[in-house]
């Protein structure tokens, strides 16, 4: 308290303005989205197999899910 009471004077304020400064910036902080960071899940191996990697997108996909939902 007493360095708070120290700074408010330096600054010319009072310790209600440099706690209510304390709060704004300790809420705005939080309003702050977070950086998203997608955790690296892939899996060991050399890529595509040499089948699937002649093949087009929409092929692959319709590989994926032929056996689902018929």
């Amino acid at each position: 308290m007493k360095e708070a009471k120290a700074l408010a004077r330096r600054e010319g304020i009072t310790v209600r303005t440099l706690v209510e400064r304390g709060l704004q910036l300790a809420l705005a902080e939080r309003k702050t989205p977070r950086a998203f960071t997608l955790r690296d899940l892939s899996v060991a191996g050399s890529g595509l197999q040499p089948d699937a990697a002649r093949r087009t997108w929409d092929e692959l996909r319709a590989l994926t899910y032929e056996s689902r939902g018929d």
